[in-house]
Order: structure tokens, then C-alpha cells, then sequence
């Protein structure tokens, strides 16, 4: 699903950090450029970890009511029994 363009971001960090080891500490203008492109990745990732955050939250919401469903018909059936 977003497999594609979590390998795209995970690419883009490498290349950063590679950028990143190779620039001199006096090249001001590869500095700024390096800070920019750290913080635009950085704004993916973390819009990424929020739409993560709201997709386990759906999963666990659906789990709680999956579960409070199967208790339901699980004490529906025992009454039924009788017991």
C-alpha cells in the first residue's frame, strides 16, 4: 500500500546522510542546502508517523468493537443455552 513511498523516504534518508558526510563544514551554500532538504524529509516523516498514528488508531478502535461484538454474541448464545 504505502510501501512504495516508504521506501522512497527511507531512500531520500540515505542519500542525506550521505550528503551530509561528504560536504565541508566552510561550504556554507551545501550547508544550507543540506538543512533544507533535511527539514523538508523531516515534514514527510513526520506527516508519515501521523498518518500511521491515525491508521493504528482505526485499528484498535475496530478491535475493541470486534471483541466487544464477539462478547455480545457469546453471552446471547449462553442464554440461549440456558446457562
Amino acid at each position: 500500500m504505502m510501501t512504495a513511498k516508504n521506501d522512497r523516504l527511507l531512500v531520500r534518508l540515505r542519500r542525506l546522510k550521505a550528503r551530509a558526510a561528504s560536504v565541508r563544514p566552510n561550504d556554507r551554500a551545501q550547508l544550507t542546502a543540506l538543512l533544507d532538504d533535511v527539514e523538508t524529509l523531516r515534514g514527510e516523516l513526520m506527516r508519515e508517523c501521523a498518518r500511521l498514528d491515525q491508521e493504528l488508531n482505526r485499528a484498535t478502535v475496530r478491535v475493541t468493537a470486534i471483541t466487544a461484538y464477539g462478547r455480545s454474541a457469546q453471552s446471547v448464545r449462553a442464554l440461549r443455552r440456558g446457562h
